[in-house]
């Protein structure tokens, strides 16, 4: 799209608000006021007020300030058009790496961050499908159940981080990753029939993978040491490891040998009572036939 193109359809998103900053990320919080900064100073080498700079982007004056006072996150297209109108020569767009990285909440950065280094991945969760194998309708309609309700840039915002942390199954060499899901969630009516199908047919191509273990724990399953919540270990190529669990040493992660011992024992007795993965494929498959 040529830039007179950009700025035409960006004028149609005048009000649309920047990205919220996290308040609790001190190193986005940082590259923000940063951004922000460089952008100021840029603008005002070359003598354009904010009126005038933001009527030529398709923002408010408004929301000029706001970004260059680092209180609100830029778009890339802002970036680029940004260094378009004051003749960075590709400064100002090569920020846009930065601001990606910090568009994302601070706990799903870190928690993405941990699964990019890690050689093997185990996950049980008890009320949904695990986040790593969900699309984007599904992620985006269970989301927008919560409350209080997300605002639609912020919901976007979190679909956006959720679907990043997906380039696991990119990774190479592949880490080894296991998954268990509850029969429970693969009924429950998270969006319309298609976005049902779609789910499904993303967790038959994922189980598929060589390097993942997909399984179900049956709705005849006896009691099982899951039950208390979520549980998630990631192992290191250096021999450590960081495990949570909802149900265990108040939620909180550890890396402690002893109680790493306790997360991967309740996590193998889970993976030892659900359905084999032949088994929990061919379930999905029927699911998925009767959608």
């Amino acid at each position: 799209m040529s830039v007179d193109g950009e700025i035409r359809r960006l004028k149609s998103e005048a009000d649309e608000p920047g990205w919220e900053v996290d308040p609790d990320d001190d190193w986005g919080l940082a590259v923000v006021a940063t951004v922000g900064r460089q952008l100021k100073l840029r603008r005002e080498a070359v003598g354009m007020r904010a009126a005038v700079f933001g009527e030529a982007l398709g923002y408010g004056e408004d929301m000029v300030y706001k970004i260059e006072a680092g209180k609100r996150i830029p778009r890339p297209e802002y970036l680029d058009l940004a260094d378009e109108v004051l003749g960075a020569g590709g400064l100002l767009s090569a920020m846009k790496e930065d601001v990606k990285k910090v568009r994302y909440p601070k706990k799903v950065r870190d928690l993405a961050q941990l699964e990019a280094r890690a050689v093997e991945i185990g996950v049980y969760v008890c009320s949904s499908i695990p986040g790593l194998l969900q699309t984007p309708d599904h992620a985006r309609a269970l989301l927008a159940s919560w409350l209080p309700v997300y605002a639609p840039e912020d919901l976007e915002r979190r679909v956006a981080a959720r679907m990043a942390r997906r380039s696991v199954f990119e990774r190479s060499p592949a880490p080894a990753l296991g998954f268990v899901l509850e029969e429970a969630t693969l009924h429950r009516r998270v969006g319309g029939t298609m976005v049902r199908r779609q789910q499904f047919e993303r967790l038959l191509e994922v189980g598929r993978f060589n390097n993942v273990t997909l399984q179900v724990m049956p709705l005849s399953s006896a009691p099982h040491p899951g039950m208390s919540g979520r549980i998630e270990l990631l192992k290191f190529e250096d021999g450590t490891a960081v495990g949570r669990s909802d149900g265990a040493f108040n939620g909180r992660p550890v890396s402690d040998p002893r109680e790493l011992r306790i997360l991967e024992l309740r996590y193998g007795t889970v993976r030892a009572q659900a359905l084999p993965p032949g088994e929990s494929l061919a379930l999905i498959e029927h699911l998925l036939g009767e959608t």
